[in-house]
């Protein structure tokens, strides 16, 4: 399970999910797309959930073992990470889960809605870019390191590009880039 706004879904999102797919020789890496991304409420508008998964739909269709997920959007209200893995764990009985995350997001985990009941339903996969340092493991854990190539690509860095009309190209997957035009998703004054 990799998590997110997805505002929007980019290249380094995909890269990243497709090289814990290969290492860990994971079935498949589902593309979770918040709800009501809690901890982002009230700093910035969030783009529609619907609007958000569309975009992810088109940008790995067609990618073996990477799937979009609404599991978040269909249960509604706050996403929080330890309700999505226990309904996984429910529909899934006996699977291996992970829970990918980038080696940023680390240091917040403690800060995560009931953090302490997430160590024992997923193994925590860190996703380290090229040339960043290792982060500790945080405590209670059983993780798993991934080097991932350096990237530097943010949604909040594409938001802003949509707006002004400049092109995201090669940033984000052209299926995707035609889902926001269809869309219109961030565009700005033209």
């Amino acid at each position: 399970m990799l998590g997110g706004t997805f505002d929007p879904v980019h290249i380094g999102h995909l890269v990243v999910a497709q090289e814990a797919r290969f290492a860990l020789a994971l079935d498949r890496v589902l593309l979770v797309v918040a709800n009501d991304p809690w901890q982002k409420s009230g700093d910035r508008p969030v783009t529609p959930a619907g609007d958000r998964l569309a975009v992810v739909e088109a940008a790995v269709a067609g990618v073996p073992g990477i799937q979009a997920s609404r599991i978040e959007i269909d249960r509604g209200g706050p996403s929080y990470t330890v309700e999505t893995l226990h309904e996984i764990a429910a529909a899934e009985p006996g699977a291996a889960l992970f829970l990918v995350v980038g080696a940023d997001v680390v240091p917040t985990l403690p800060s995560w809605h009931r953090a302490a009941d997430l160590p024992s339903l997923a193994t925590l996969v860190v996703a380290r870019r090229a040339g960043m340092p290792r982060v500790p493991d945080p405590g209670g854990w059983s993780a798993v390191h991934l080097p991932v190539p350096r990237l530097d690509v943010s949604s909040s860095g594409l938001r802003a590009r949509l707006a002004a009309g400049a092109p995201v190209d090669f940033l984000v997957p052209a299926a995707a880039i035609r889902c926001i035009a269809a869309r219109g998703l961030y565009a700005g004054p033209r």
